[in-house]
């Protein structure tokens, strides 16, 4: 059996392979183009990746492909219409990511909730030190307990982070985008109440056509001006623009966002002019990078592939 690895580094260089060198034939590109995937997959019996376009222009030439592994829960990459065509299945990775991603959300809800960036350059930057209190109360913060957090989709993490920021005595609304997620442990909302009713928002849906653009200027306007609105789903789900409208007039409070439209971020991104790390928090689609995560991911993906050939070497 021949593995092709198409783009590894997606998944990182500290995570071990070595399971894949036990069913066969290895080989790993750091990254692929759509145009040098035809070369390098004729061959293969199996390919693993995460967002290489998989079509008949990419694999066509790949005559003995049986089996396609992505390392990730998203397939939007696949045409799975072909693959169906050719015989060749396919395989995803659901539920890796699900406490990665929750903790993710509350660290950076907490970052700007507490106004941490605030207070810890006030202290590194030595007016601290000229203090006459102990405590510093000039850029004020609350508690979560007896807040209002909307969840827009309740999923496998919508309901994780839904769990804790109840434990943490938050009030739990959802909208479910698909409308067919129902939770009897948390009020089900249309959108236009969970967005003027929630002191925090988060995101946590799927890119469909249910979901694309659905936060745009006028969503925001719905919101409350204090509130913070987090988007750990996919991107493409909010207008960038119209958040950076929101942010710069005061519509909403904070935004934190660890998925963009374009990954890596343009040169032309419209939050590139938002300098305020009080009121902007991005991080580079790390929110389910933890080791742990992506070891579960690829034991997930060996295991498929060894249940597929039915060739689990010990």
């Amino acid at each position: 059996m021949k593995i092709v690895f198409l783009d590894a580094k997606t998944i990182g260089d500290d995570i071990d392979l070595s399971g894949f060198y036990r069913l066969g034939e290895v080989v790993k590109y750091d990254f692929s183009t759509s145009a040098e995937v035809p070369k390098r997959v004729e061959d293969a019996d199996v390919i693993i990746l995460n967002k290489v376009e998989i079509n008949e222009e990419t694999i066509g030439n790949a005559k003995k492909l049986k089996l396609v592994c992505v390392t990730a829960t998203g397939t939007n990459n696949l045409d799975k219409d072909y693959l169906e065509k050719r015989g060749i299945q396919w395989r995803n990775v659901a539920g890796y990511s699900t406490e990665i991603v929750t903790q993710h959300t509350f660290a950076m809800l907490f970052y700007l909730m507490e106004k941490l960036s605030y207070y810890d350059d006030y202290v590194k930057s030595g007016k601290y030190v000229e203090d006459k209190l102990f405590t510093h109360f000039s850029n004020t913060f609350h508690e979560l307990n007896g807040k209002t957090w909307g969840i827009i989709g309740l999923g496998a993490i919508g309901s994780r982070v839904a769990q804790i920021a109840k434990a943490f005595g938050a009030n739990v609304l959802y909208y479910s985008t698909s409308g067919k997620n129902t939770n009897l442990l948390y009020e089900q909302v249309d959108l236009e109440a969970l967005l003027s009713l929630s002191d925090i928002v988060s995101v946590h849906a799927p890119l469909n056509e249910n979901t694309k653009g659905l936060m745009d200027i006028e969503k925001f306007k719905m919101m409350k001006k204090e509130s913070i609105f987090l988007n750990l789903g996919r991107g493409p789900i909010v207008v960038e623009k119209d958040l950076v409208e929101a942010l710069e007039n005061n519509i909403i409070g904070a935004a934190g966002l660890d998925v963009l439209c374009v990954e890596p971020m343009e040169k032309e991104s419209p939050f590139l002019k938002i300098k305020d790390r009080n009121r902007l928090l991005i991080t580079p689609h790390i929110g389910w990078a933890a080791v742990e995560a992506r070891t579960r991911l690829m034991k997930t993906i060996e295991a498929q592939v060894c249940e597929f050939f039915e060739k689990c070497v010990e």
